[in-house]
């Protein structure tokens, strides 16, 4: 049955609890809740019964399955590179060439672009190899989080080889809007109006040179930092990746870090651009390096790949609940009811402006980008070309809103491992970066309208 305006309920919910609670996971589930009692009233369910059984749907998926193996190896990978050293050795040297706060930042920047093919990848390497550099300078996590995840998806999506892009690319050959095995292409000509990932991107460099206002919890944060030292807020915050197997005195080497970066990216590509085949090749290859090296016996080694594993199980439970709310949105119709909403407010000029700013919420309030994508684009399509708006531009618009949604929602995988790797609090994280994020919305939805009425 058609919920309406109900369907709003259970996002709202869960915003407003993380807000008086300061926890997500409790937030999201009661969210999940609160939306599967709505249903079960007006459908005669037992909302107990429907909610683990939307939970086995959800860890049954594929996509769900692809997210807890790429997200946990990643931390097995980085588990590694942490007991080696070698992350560590890479931030010393690095060290060697920076000597101001803000060439700091302007490296943990350019190193977000490097890691451009993963978002997960980018945003927990990022994270891990430079806190130890932004510390040295006294430089709060809250601003190395905000690079950090202001790198991930939203430059994800603009270089053309990417597991964003090629996610997109097979959208666009299943909608019949590229030809098999064109998708790729087709999507070149969608990267210059991908508005938000632009603006957020290069918002950063201006933000680091002060060209861009620092607003008030990056303030506090860096007054915090100057007068007593401390770079991560007080309070409840993520676990980072285990430590615990790392040896300060044992003699390292950068390699330790750049050869299994190095490896895992080019597997990466050569296996079809498929992530969870890359950090398999990545982590067997690190793994026998290691060995070889004498950095660790089988069984070490071994524990470390599993501890780093479970260093990420908390973050895996978030974002698998968020998946559940999102089947919760799905059941209530909450992209339709959303489109439907807007339908009226459409003329071929506004459709991109329309389109992102609509889509933003329900990528805000769900914490999802992909299965957002996966049904709105097919919709979107025909949609612009029956009102001769610009296809591109109102494709473009949708991947903006999902990144948008990623680097905003305060439990969106991206804005959940970002903290992870950085040990913030994921609440604080996202309100600490919200303002920046905010900004870029709004400058994107400028430059939609200008675009609209001067390209359709």
């Amino acid at each position: 049955m058609p919920y309406g305006a109900l369907a709003l309920i259970p996002p709202i919910v869960v915003i407003l609890l993380a807000i008086k609670l300061r926890a997500s996971f409790e937030a999201l589930l009661i969210g999940c809740v609160v939306g599967f009692m709505i249903i079960g009233y007006y459908e005669h369910t037992n909302f107990f019964t429907s909610l683990i059984q939307t939970l086995y749907k959800v860890m049954k998926d594929e996509s769900t399955v692809w997210v807890i193996l790429v997200c946990g190896l990643y931390g097995s990978l980085i588990c590694l590179m942490v007991r080696s050293g070698g992350a560590v050795k890479f931030g010393e040297d690095m060290l060697r060439y920076i000597k101001t706060k803000k060439v700091a930042l302007l490296g943990t920047w350019f190193l977000g672009l490097f890691i451009f093919l993963d978002d997960y990848l980018s945003a927990l390497t990022v994270g891990v190899t430079m806190k130890k550099i932004t510390d040295h300078f006294k430089i709060p996590r809250e601003y190395l989080a905000y690079i950090v995840n202001t790198t991930a998806a939203p430059w994800c999506v603009i270089v053309p080889l990417s597991t964003w892009t090629l996610f997109v690319a097979a959208i666009l050959e299943k909608s019949h809007f590229a030809a098999a095995g064109q998708g790729a292409h087709i999507y070149l000509s969608i990267i210059p109006f991908v508005a938000y990932s632009w603006v957020s991107v290069l918002l950063i460099p201006l933000f680091i040179l002060g060209v861009f206002p620092h607003f008030k919890r990056l303030k506090l944060a860096h007054i915090r930092a100057e007068e007593t030292g401390q770079t991560i807020p007080l309070g409840p915050k993520m676990a980072g990746v285990a430590m615990e197997h790392y040896n300060p005195d044992q003699k390292s080497s950068s390699l330790y870090f750049i050869l299994p970066i190095l490896v895992t990216l080019g597997f990466t590509f050569y296996m079809d651009y498929d992530a969870l085949k890359g950090v398999i090749v990545g982590i067997f290859f690190t793994f026998v390096y290691y060995l070889v090296k004498k950095l660790g016996t089988f069984q070490q080694l071994s524990e470390t790949i599993f501890t780093g594993f479970n260093s990420m199980v908390y973050a895996l439970a978030l974002v698998v609940i968020s998946y559940v709310l999102k089947e919760v949105g799905d059941k209530m119709g909450l992209t339709s009811y959303v489109i439907e909403s807007v339908k009226p407010l459409i003329s071929k000029e506004l459709l991109p402006l329309i389109i992102f700013v609509a889509i933003s919420v329900i990528c805000y309030t769900t914490g999802s980008s992909w299965g957002v994508y996966a049904v709105v684009i097919p919709i979107v399509i025909p949609l612009a070309q029956s009102l001769g708006a610009h296809v591109f531009m109102s494709i473009g618009a949708v991947i903006s809103a999902g990144v948008f949604g990623s680097n905003a929602c305060l439990y969106s995988d991206a804005t959940i491992l970002t903290s992870q790797s950085t040990e913030l609090n994921n609440l604080k994280h996202s309100f600490s970066q919200l303002p920046y994020a905010l900004t870029s919305f709004v400058l994107s939805g400028i430059i939609y309208v200008i675009l609209g009425y001067t390209l359709s």
